[in-house]
């Protein structure tokens, strides 16, 4: 019994494969020149895809080096670059004193130093004039 369920299973899957491949056979035959025509538009896509990357593709920023020529001009020394970069970033006085853990009368006085090395008169001229510079990002 099992056996003839068996090779009844058999001849019906091989009936439903050779109707599902002559119905594929009519649609490839039918539609051969569609499909070509999307295996092409699919190619040169990949490749308008591929070429606009290598060509258009994100370049990267050259590395900011902080302008070392201007900095021993103006005279600024490291720690008040390291200032500079912490009121550029939009820091209080506090904060950068924690940061950089000084006091806080150290960071006025540093603050008063740059802006006398970069004839600013407020924060804001400072980081300005810093980044016409070159020296802050």
């Amino acid at each position: 019994m099992w056996r003839n369920l068996v090779v009844y299973g058999l001849f019906l899957a091989a009936g439903t494969l050779a109707l599902q491949w002559l119905d594929y056979q009519r649609v490839a035959h039918l539609y051969s020149g569609e499909v070509y025509v999307f295996l092409v538009a699919a190619a040169f896509l990949a490749l308008g895809i591929y070429i606009g990357m290598r060509v258009m593709g994100a370049t990267r920023p050259p590395s900011f080096d902080g302008n070392p020529k201007v900095l021993a001009t103006l005279g600024i020394s490291a720690r008040e670059l390291e200032v500079l970069h912490e009121l550029a970033a939009g820091h209080s006085n506090k904060e950068i004193a924690r940061r950089l853990d000084v006091s806080p009368n150290t960071v006025k006085t540093h603050v008063a130093r740059l802006f006398e090395k970069l004839e600013a008169r407020r924060r804001t001229d400072a980081i300005a004039k810093a980044r016409e510079f070159g020296i802050v990002p």
